[in-house]
């Protein structure tokens, strides 16, 4: 079954010279919407449309950016469809995964799109490191400060508290009062 997805960015743009150039392609069933395709996660007619498709089904764009706008959805999106045995058209750009020459461009656009996720696993990564050698500090503040930790150890010890009195008086979770109190 031939399945097209057409999309455009604001609602200003039309969506009828995509959906016309897919039914003439031969899709059967066409999803469609207006909005941005800056990510993949957040367009809800396109996670229905590699939902609906199946095995031995055919994707249908008229461009490559109406199907993802980074490299990174690209590759996610590609995965995903290789999973489901669905192949891949794109009518401008003449990619049709059916075919030897098609497969090897999904290929290189796959690999492209994992150079690019790995260099910014490496810079991210990187980043980190020389954050840190600055002393900058990662994740949440700590929400007792080294007295408070001390007083809380103290009141622990007299066991004059429950530990639920005295998570309750801290502001912590059980599981952090024994964290705390204990080490």
């Amino acid at each position: 079954m031939m399945i097209g997805y057409a999309r455009v960015s604001t609602t200003d743009q039309k969506l009828e010279t995509q959906i016309d150039q897919l039914e003439v392609y031969g899709c059967e069933r066409i999803f469609s919407e207006k909005l941005s395709g800056k990510s993949a996660d957040a367009r809800q007619e396109l996670l229905t449309a590699l939902s609906f498709v199946r095995a031995g089904d055919v994707l249908v764009v008229t461009k490559l950016d109406r199907l993802a706008r980074s490299a990174v959805d690209l590759g996610r999106i590609v995965e995903q469809l290789e999973a489901q045995n669905v192949d891949l058209v794109v009518l401008n750009q003449n990619i049709d995964t059916s075919t030897s020459t098609g497969k090897l461009m999904f290929t290189m656009i796959g690999a492209f799109a994992e150079f690019e996720r790995d260099l910014i696993r490496e810079r991210c990564a990187e980043g980190i490191v020389k954050a840190k050698e600055k002393g900058v500090q990662f994740g949440r503040r700590p929400k007792l400060s080294e007295d408070k930790i001390r007083q809380l150890r103290d009141d622990y010890q007299s066991g004059e508290l429950s530990r639920a009195e005295l998570a309750r008086k801290y502001g912590i979770s059980r599981a952090t009062l024994y964290r705390l109190a204990v080490s």
